[in-house]
């Protein structure tokens, strides 16, 4: 199944092609790498009047050439949902617009729910998931991220969204390590999120790689389900990661605990401007009771 986000009113994926894309950002032109992009591109002709492009260097890394001065930041809207943006030294801009189709099932789950809902968000960097989750109702979010920064950017997003007064949690940790202690303290939680990164280095140089730790975060964050769970989402941006991988391991550790649960793994998605091809943008697995 493919999940497109397609709802967008600030975010447009004008082309892609030649391992870049070329976006509109609310009324910033952005060239960013993407490796799935592997046709040739088109030709439009904001290719060439680009306000910024991040280009990859050889040596790992890159950098923004810019055509014209950019404020530091500036908002883009995703129906209720306002999120701050900026070019990051690492190509990102601080939000991932595919991921607005999970947004919108994580919302439509805790509106249709009765329960005083919980929600775990590990690796939860900037907060879109946060955010769709606190302002769709939750009663409590807790947003975990390793990265100090990232978690400030989050707490921005916050006071954007008006959500100040909702309980949200803010949480630097490695997620694991937080996971085994909530276990401890016997937390339980509706809904569970994790957008574990392909590779990276902890807080004490802890090397972590998605396809070595990626079973053993999810069945240790399975324990912290509620009897009546809601919702367990797994996103995974790793080249050579499968589908059918993601759905074997979250197979083997939630329907083992709770065998009425579907769980539906999708290709996330952008639809590409006046085409009919969209672009792949990573995988998600969505379990539900």
């Amino acid at each position: 199944m493919v999940a497109i986000a397609k709802d967008w009113q600030d975010y447009q994926l004008i082309d892609a092609g030649n391992k870049d894309k070329l976006e509109l950002w609310k009324d910033v032109i952005l060239v960013r790498p993407d490796p799935q992009a592997i046709w040739q591109k088109g030709h439009d002709y904001r290719w060439n009047k680009f306000d910024a492009k991040y280009n990859r260097s050889d040596k790992g890394g890159g950098s923004w050439t810019f055509n014209k001065k950019l404020p530091e930041y500036w908002t883009v809207s995703y129906k209720d949902l306002v999120f701050k943006v900026s070019p990051t030294n690492f190509k990102h801009t601080g939000l991932f617009p595919e991921q607005a189709a999970n947004w919108d099932w994580l919302s439509d789950l805790i509106k249709n729910s009765d329960k005083e809902v919980r929600v775990l968000n590990l690796f939860a960097y900037t907060g879109g998931a946060t955010m769709a989750c606190s302002k769709a109702g939750a009663k409590e979010v807790v947003h975990v991220d390793a990265a100090k920064g990232m978690v400030n950017w989050a707490k921005e997003n916050m006071l954007l969204n008006k959500l100040e007064n909702n309980t949200i949690r803010f949480i630097v940790d490695d997620a694991l390590k937080f996971v085994k202690r909530e276990q401890k303290r016997e937390r339980k939680y509706h809904v569970i999120i994790m957008d574990p990164p392909s590779y990276g280095r902890g807080p004490n140089n802890e090397v972590w790689k998605l396809e070595d730790k990626i079973e053993e975060l999810i069945q240790e964050a399975v324990k912290l389900l509620d009897d009546k769970p809601i919702a367990f989402l797994v996103n995974a941006y790793t080249t050579g990661f499968s589908l059918l991988a993601l759905d074997n391991i979250m197979k083997k550790y939630l329907l083992e605990v709770f065998p009425k649960g579907k769980i539906n793994t999708v290709q996330l998605a952008l639809p590409i401007q006046n085409s009919d091809m969209i672009l792949p943008c990573g995988i998600s697995g969505r379990f539900q009771l």
